[in-house]
C-alpha cells in the first residue's frame, strides 16, 4: 500500500468511515428538513432516504469499531456488506451516467405515474401541471391554476435538471465506489500487518 504500515491503514479506515457517518447524518437531516419545510410530503420517499441514511450509518459504525479495536469478525462482515454495496452502487452510477435524454424521459414518466404524493410536491414546488399533457379536471396544487396564466407542463422543466442531477448522482456514486475499493485494500493490509509483525519480532 502507498501510505504503508498498519497504522496508516487503520487511520484510512477510520477517516473514510467518519466520512460515511457524516454522509448518513446528512441524508437523514435532508429528509427531516424536507418534511419540516413542507417540500416533501411523500412518506415513501422520505422513508427510503432515512432508511438509506440509517443503513449507511450502521455500516460506518461497524467499520469504525472494527478498525479501532482491530476486530477481525466485525471487519470481515463489514467488508462483505461493503462489497455488495459496491456492486450495486457502481452499477447504478454507471446507469445514471449512461442514460440518454429519451431514456431519462421514460424513467421520469414512470416515476411520475407511480408516485401521487411526489407528483403533487413537484407540481407545487415547480409551479407546473401535468407531465406531458394536462387535464383541467385533474387535481393540481400549483399556484398557476388560480391565476389567469396557463400552467406549464412539468416534463420540460424536470428534463432541464434531470441530466445534471443524474450526472451528479452518478459522479458521487463513482467517487464513493472508489473509496470502498480503498477500504477493501486497507482491510487486507489491516488484516495482514499484525501477522507479519509477529513473524518479524520472532526473527
Amino acid at each position: 500500500m502507498v501510505c504503508g504500515g498498519f497504522a496508516c491503514s487503520k487511520n484510512c479506515l477510520c477517516a473514510l468511515n467518519l466520512l460515511y457517518t457524516l454522509v448518513s447524518l446528512l441524508l437523514i437531516g435532508i429528509a427531516a428538513w424536507g418534511i419540516g419545510f413542507g417540500l416533501i410530503s411523500s412518506l415513501r420517499v422520505v422513508g427510503v432516504v432515512i432508511a438509506v441514511g440509517i443503513f449507511l450509518f450502521l455500516i460506518a459504525l461497524v467499520g469504525l469499531i472494527g478498525a479501532v479495536k482491530h476486530h477481525q469478525v466485525l471487519l470481515f462482515f463489514y467488508m462483505i456488506i461493503l462489497l455488495l454495496v459496491f456492486v450495486v452502487q457502481f452499477s447504478v452510477s454507471c446507469a445514471c451516467l449512461a442514460l440518454n435524454e429519451e431514456q431519462q424521459g421514460q424513467l421520469l414518466e414512470v416515476g411520475w405515474n407511480n408516485t401521487a404524493s411526489a407528483r403533487n410536491d413537484i407540481q407545487r414546488n415547480l409551479n407546473c401541471c401535468g407531465f406531458r399533457t394536462y387535464n383541467p379536471n385533474d387535481t393540481c396544487l400549483a399556484s398557476c391554476v388560480k391565476s389567469s396564466h396557463p400552467c406549464s407542463l412539468c416534463a420540460p422543466i424536470i428534463g432541464k435538471y434531470a441530466g445534471e442531477v443524474l450526472r451528479f448522482v452518478g459522479g458521487i456514486g463513482l467517487f464513493f465506489s472508489f473509496t470502498e475499493l480503498i477500504l477493501w485494500e486497507s482491510f487486507t493490509t489491516t488484516k495482514q500487518m499484525p501477522t507479519s509483525r509477529k513473524v518479524n519480532d520472532s526473527l
